[in-house]
């Protein structure tokens, strides 16, 4: 992999937290695959149109949102788990937790599992 595991984890995060729209579609071509797929509790979607469109509706939805690495990152066999926080930035308590588990292939993300162990209700 030419990429180092820790900054393929920050790009994803970056990712996330890219607001303008331009910008976000390029992070997500820099870091996922074409055919990249994300799934969690709330959201399946298949590919990087799928996924930004999910990324604008969570920022839609929550304003301000910030994702922050919020563990160490474990990885091995092209895979990395790694726990991440949300919230708005300088809080003190995060809105969200989860816990996710991401697969890469050739430097990029090709499937994120997701899981939430804390989230803000609907």
């Amino acid at each position: 992999m030419s990429r180092s595991v820790s900054d393929l984890v920050q790009g994803y995060l970056d990712s996330w937290n890219e607001t303008d729209p331009g910008a976000r579609q390029a992070a997500i071509e820099k870091n996922f695959t074409n055919d990249c797929t994300y799934t969690d509790p709330l959201a399946a979607v298949a590919g990087r149109e799928g996924l930004d469109g999910f990324i604008a509706a969570v920022q839609s939805k929550y304003p301000g949102i910030v994702f922050t690495l919020g563990s160490a990152i474990d990885t091995h066999h092209d895979q990395v788990r790694f726990t991440w926080h949300a919230g708005p930035p300088g809080s003190k308590e995060p809105a969200a937790i989860g816990f996710d588990v991401a697969v890469f292939e050739n430097g990029k993300i090709r499937h994120v599992f997701g899981f939430l162990d804390k989230a803000q209700p609907a």
